[in-house]
């Protein structure tokens, strides 16, 4: 079988997240390895917790700043002026190059470096330009699960266009090899199954990163 053939079958996985959400960063490795073992091509999206969070009475997130607007703004910039890869570059420079000891996120003009961008894009950070595009993308996960759920969201379609779409997993350990794919298979499965709702595990531990 050759490559295109792979390819044409593959299942897409579309991910949205919150580049701020240290869970979800495990998550996105996690499918990351799934891709090594199944017949999957993750495309990544955008979702925002400031946006899912406004109008509350309470800050879930604590962020009575709003910081949260600054790395999705940032990567909805990259993805609109230079392409959804090198919005997935900033993402895994953010969390890997620009990471100092115990720095979230770390240096944000450091992770624009480091994924071949400009360092103007930081400027995005602190302009409303690009919010209309993180809406529209927020609303378009959030349609397909509701507003109950939090980041990241994802949706898997196969090669006859049947779609899935779920919350999570949230995992704080980050499953390679079969593991990955039977952790695929499993989410999948119940996802699946109509009327599903929710499954929980063990309290969090705090996430590997």
């Amino acid at each position: 079988m050759g490559e295109a053939d792979v390819t044409a079958r593959a299942m897409v996985a579309d991910f949205w997240l919150d580049p701020s959400c240290p869970y979800t960063w495990t998550t996105s490795r996690w499918l990351l390895e799934v891709a090594k073992v199944r017949p999957v091509e993750p495309r990544w999206h955008l979702m925002s917790l400031s946006v899912l969070n406004e109008g509350r009475d309470d800050d879930p997130e604590g962020d009575p700043e709003g910081y949260l607007w600054v790395p999705v703004r940032i990567c909805a910039a990259a993805r609109q002026e230079h392409g959804p890869a090198a919005m997935a570059r900033l993402y895994t420079a953010m969390w890997t190059t620009a990471r100092g000891d115990g720095d979230w996120l770390g240096d944000l003009h450091v992770a624009l470096a480091a994924a071949g961008l400009p360092r103007e894009l930081a400027e995005a950070g602190m302009s409303t330009a690009y919010d209309d595009a993180v809406r529209a993308s927020h609303a378009e996960a959030i349609g397909l699960v509701g507003p109950h759920v939090g980041t990241p969201i994802i949706a898997a379609t196969g090669a006859d266009g049947a779609r899935v779409a779920f919350f999570g997993p949230v995992i704080s350990r980050i499953p390679t090899g079969e593991q990955a794919g039977r952790l695929w298979d499993g989410t999948l499965l119940v996802a699946g199954v109509p009327g599903f709702h929710e499954l929980k595990g063990a309290p969090h531990v705090a996430p590997q990163l």
